[in-house]
């Protein structure tokens, strides 16, 4: 129930909304005294609606702006010290799988993964709120300095953050949504490998202010024609009924973009192989030999093949039982010349697009045909053949019972197809609003065609137990005795999908990765003092007996370090016992780590003989100050390759 304002109208306000009536591009919105959004009058731009000649105003040039939009770049830019604290129980196939599940801010999670995944995600996917104004949860802290936003993330925030929705009351909600959207893309687009792409659902409340933020973010030379969702069952809200949704597609780099993979069944396009004698196709000659495949009746030419496109025959072209039965030249306008001679060599032949040339054959005309396997294509921008979002109620109603456990989520052929469309075996899909959980559910079934890896993100947003909508999901976490939050539902989806799949694949499951590893966004695994020695007293430092916090795993430590040394965070873990110490091998070789603490040189020197490529131990670890100091030169002198490094 709204509230009186008990106080009187507020006729700036009114004199405001009279104007926008009238002069609707003349207001915008501006932040007031207390920092919240209002609208307000642009009055450079009202003076020219009542001017019959040009204004003197501020130099003009062509950009989306929106208060917040400096703090959304300095916040972006920020560095902080939290940390990924790995979850064993919440996970599958910890060790092995290639697959990560980010608990937490995306924004914190995007930030840390700038060091391990830089340049290396192919495919970013992601499903951003849209703005309706109540379903919009962010962290309200962005317009804090960089010193202050540092202080916030390592945990010492005296103001206290909060998450707050982004209401239609506050001003015109535009620049909030503006601003939560642009922190995060900007980040994932230094994550995108140099050929890679990123697709974004969005409907016709932020589409038009989407394009510009994203033809900003990545170039609009880089953008590329958006897609359409067709929903034939359409929302009846307003006047018009809207049967569709948009997909904006961007590429990194739209120069280094491959066409898009073709998508279905399996088929071959046919091409005659020669062209009217011009410049550009001037007559030569090829001598064929016999045994080229035939399509027609028995049959002799000689002379010439008559037509614009005319063939001169030097010999006889003969075809016998399917084949061409003797050698024979012949003269034209050749298109794919210097194809035709390599596949005449026996070499494998592609075209400019990477398509194999499966045959040259010819036909009863007598003319010369290339028959080659589509490969790419250029999908219409309506997309065909995929279900609406009643197909994706009904998968998650198969998986956990219900549909109402989750409202709006994506069918996962939507996102299987855009992932068949673009990516590789090997290349990994990013989805930084995870929800459901509908992306790593659509790479599990796309496993079947190729081995491709997931990243899903999402903050454990908790559900609100006020809206009866959400009676459904509250039980359902309440049954799993887990907490009641969006990021609990989109694991356990993830986790029953893969049992699924794997249920009933018919080959061999060794081949495919249904696990995922659960990390966690936490303050960082360091004490205060790590990050602000000058700052603790003499007093405090005594109370000190290292600088890892006291509730810190040697798990948690290695995380973190595979974070600030840029290591892929899903290469496969194997601990040992050394000497009595815990080793931890991070793909054998590409990290050794060893918290515990006593270290000898004995240890050191069995682990420089197996020539890592880097090495790090606690700083307090070693037995003594001569062995941290010998430490470095053991591994100068036996592995002179390998990185040491302390914590």
């Amino acid at each position: 129930m709204d509230k009186l304002q008990m106080h009187s109208p507020d006729m700036t306000q009114q004199n405001i909304e009279k104007i926008q009536a009238l002069f609707p591009n003349c207001v915008t919105e501006s932040k007031g005294a207390d920092g919240e959004l209002k609208l307000a009058i642009d009055f450079d731009q009202l003076k020219q609606e009542l001017s019959n000649s040009i204004v003197e105003g501020p130099q003009e040039r062509y950009q989306l702006n929106w208060p917040g939009k400096r703090e959304a770049l300095l916040t972006a830019n920020a560095p902080i010290a939290k940390t990924l604290r790995p979850c064993r129980e919440e996970s599958v196939n910890f060790d092995t799988t290639e697959n990560l599940f980010i608990e937490g801010d995306n924004l914190d999670a995007l930030k840390m993964l700038q060091e391990p995944y830089l340049d290396k995600i192919k495919m970013i996917y992601i499903d951003p709120p849209y703005n309706r104004g109540e379903d919009l949860i962010y962290r309200d802290d962005y317009a804090d300095n960089a010193e202050n936003y540092l202080i916030s993330s390592n945990q010492v925030d005296d103001s206290g953050k909060r998450l707050i929705a982004n209401s239609e009351s506050n001003g015109r909600f535009h620049s909030d949504w503006l601003t939560n959207i642009y922190m995060r893309l900007k980040l994932a687009r230094n994550l995108l490998s140099d050929d890679g792409v990123i697709f974004v659902s969005i409907d016709d409340n932020e589409v038009h202010n989407l394009r510009k933020l994203c033809d900003e973010v990545f170039g609009e030379d880089n953008a590329l024609v958006p897609l359409i969702w067709s929903l034939p069952r359409g929302i009846n809200a307003g006047h018009i009924s809207r049967a569709h949704e948009y997909i904006l597609v961007y590429a990194k780099n739209k120069s280094s973009l491959p066409l898009f993979q073709k998508v279905g069944d399996e088929t071959f396009s046919v091409e005659r192989c020669n062209k009217k004698i011009d410049r550009r196709h001037p007559a030569s000659e090829i001598t064929f030999p016999p045994g080229i495949r035939y399509e027609g009746q028995d049959k002799t030419i000689t002379g010439k093949i008559e037509g614009s496109e005319a063939i001169e025959i030097k010999g006889e072209l003969v075809f016998e039982s399917g084949k061409l039965a003797k050698e024979v030249t012949l003269s034209t306008g050749w298109t794919m010349k210097n194809m035709i001679l390599a596949w005449l060599r026996g070499e494998e032949v592609f075209d400019s697009k990477g398509q194999k040339i499966v045959e040259f054959y010819f036909k009863e005309n007598g003319k010369l045909y290339s028959k080659k396997k589509v490969e790419f294509e250029s999908p219409k921008s309506i997309l065909a053949g995929v279900p609406d979002t009643q197909a994706a109620r009904l998968e998650i109603e198969d998986l956990l019972g219900s549909q109402d456990v989750f409202p709006y989520p994506k069918p996962t052929e939507l996102i299987r197809k855009l992932i068949s469309m673009t990516v590789k075996s090997g290349d990994t899909v990013l989805d930084f609003f995870s929800g459901s959980g509908s992306t790593a559910h659509a790479v599990f079934k796309e496993l079947i065609n190729k081995k491709v890896r997931f990243i899903s993100i999402q903050i454990p947003e908790v559900i609100n137990d006020s809206n009866v909508d959400s009676l459904v999901a509250l039980e359902f976490c309440e049954k799993l005795g887990v907490p009641n939050n969006i990021a609990e539902i989109s694991k356990e989806r993830i986790r029953r999908a893969g049992k699924s799949i794997a249920k009933s694949y018919k080959g061999n499951l060794d081949d495919l990765d249904f696990g995922f590893r659960v990390l966690k966004v936490d303050s960082s695994n360091m004490a205060d003092v790590y990050y602000s020695p000058d700052q603790v007293t003499q007093g405090s430092l005594d109370l000190l007996v290292d600088n890892i916090k006291p509730d810190r795993t040697a798990e948690d430590l290695l995380f973190q370090v595979l974070l600030d040394w840029g290591v892929d965070l899903t290469l496969p873990i194997k601990k040992e016992t050394i000497q009595g110490k815990t080793v931890f091998f991070i793909d054998d070789d590409a990290l050794v780590a060893c918290f515990d603490l006593r270290i000898n040189e004995a240890l050191i020197k069995e682990l420089a003989t197996k020539e890592p490529l880097r090495v790090v131990f606690r700083d307090d670890g070693f037995e003594s100050d001569a062995v941290k100091i010998n430490a470095e030169q053991i591994f100068k002198q036996v592995s002179p390759h390998t990185e040491v490094k302390a914590i």
